[in-house]
């Protein structure tokens, strides 16, 4: 059986019980490493588990599916996840691929930043279609995630941002020329992600992403030292919130007085905050 297996979002201890009971059994373990990260490496999730793991990478899971599957109708084979199983669609594939292979699979879910992100304050009920931030270039800046927040806007709802993750990742240069050569991994932190949010504003002028437009910034959710921002966007674009990884919430126009009560205690300008919500928030 494929026995996909959540970790949650913060260290080895996050992982269930009937998580760690598979984890024990299983002939061969593999953890997912480019999605998303643990706030701990590898090394310390072996020490907890008693296993040793194979680290399934992207070209791995992406392009050699059929060895993480070989054999998996005849043994157990777990595959590891950041925070929920099913939190990237690179996981579907694989299910997908297991049962054309006719190969049994078995899902342990565990908490993700798509449900953690409740820890602001803003009820889940009140978040429309999560989108996602890359990394900007000189010749690439995608804004097709800015139509999805408008579409979110428009009905009133809360946006989460997931934030661009690079790792293992080529330069074109060596890709174009074949070489294995990878780039030290970067992650993008709040303040990136808000002045980028506030360029692609130049460049539609809709008033989506306006840099009054109130926003939350989280780091490390779940962990013992996460941390939480609330203010403009403009605002957010100075943060430091330290280590990975961050996201960040843009806030919706149906925005309950109690979720402005939650997120004024980590604003870093109460006041503003306060006169925005009056103006642009309250009875929208």
């Amino acid at each position: 059986m494929l026995q996909l297996v959540g970790l949650g979002l913060a260290d080895e201890t996050d992982v269930t019980v009937k998580g760690l009971e598979l984890i024990k059994k299983a002939e061969r373990v593999y953890l997912e490493a480019y999605t998303s990260i643990l706030l701990v490496d590898a090394a310390k999730l072996e020490a907890y588990y008693g296993r040793s793991l194979i680290i399934a990478d992207r070209e791995m899971v992406e392009s050699s599916s059929d060895a993480i599957l070989a054999d998996a109708d005849k043994i157990d084979v777990v595959f590891l996840v950041v925070g929920d199983p099913f939190g990237a669609t690179t996981h579907t594939d694989l299910v997908l691929r297991a049962r054309e292979l006719k190969i049994p699979v078995r899902t342990v879910h565990n908490a993700s930043i798509m449900s953690a992100i409740s820890a602001t304050g803003l009820q889940l009920y009140n978040f429309g279609q999560a989108v996602s931030m890359v990394f900007f270039t000189e010749t690439w800046k995608p804004s097709s995630y800015y139509d999805r927040i408008k579409e979110n806007a428009d009905l009133g709802l809360h946006t989460l941002v997931l934030l661009d993750i690079k790792v293992k990742e080529q330069s074109m240069e060596n890709l174009a020329r074949g070489r294995k050569i990878y780039e030290p991994a970067r992650y993008m932190t709040v303040a990136e992600c808000a002045r980028q949010m506030l360029e692609t504003e130049e460049e539609r002028k809709e008033g989506t992403c306006a840099r009054e437009r109130l926003a939350v910034g989280v780091a490390r959710v779940g962990s013992g030292n996460q941390a939480m921002v609330s203010g403009t966007l403009e605002q957010l674009t100075c943060v430091e919130m330290g280590e990975p990884l961050h996201s960040l919430v843009l806030l919706g126009k149906r925005t309950h007085y109690l979720e402005r009560d939650f997120i004024r205690e980590w604003a870093i300008d109460p006041k503003m905050l306060d006169e925005i919500w009056r103006r642009d928030y309250e009875g929208k």
